[in-house]
């Protein structure tokens, strides 16, 4: 190894203890999120973590349809404001072929 090496703690071995306190810190502070997450993890019931995710599904599901109804809807006003400039319908004077100069004092 090189001066420019890191020690990186999830390369080592789980026996090996890091080398320099930084990634003795690290190693710890991973170590214990881990724990934390595991305990957590069973307090939670089995039936609780399933019907959670269905819920999460669901959740998404919804918007899924939401956010398709908005995109068709768009779609169509679309269509219908092309179908309109094709026709010629009501623009706005300010869009004429002329030019109108105006005069500020």
């Amino acid at each position: 190894m090189n001066e420019n090496h890191v020690n990186n703690p999830a390369d080592q071995q789980p026996d090996e203890e890091p080398r320099n306190p930084i990634d003795a810190f690290l190693y710890h502070q991973r170590r214990a999120l881990e724990e934390t997450g595991k305990a957590l993890d069973a307090l939670v019931p089995p039936g609780f973590k399933e019907h959670g995710a269905e819920a999460g599904r669901e959740f998404v599901k919804g918007f899924k349809v939401l956010v398709d109804a908005a995109i068709t809807e768009l779609e169509k006003m679309s269509k219908e404001m092309e179908t309109k400039s094709r026709e010629g319908g009501d623009r706005p004077s300010t869009t004429g072929p002329s030019k109108v100069k105006v005069q500020v004092e």
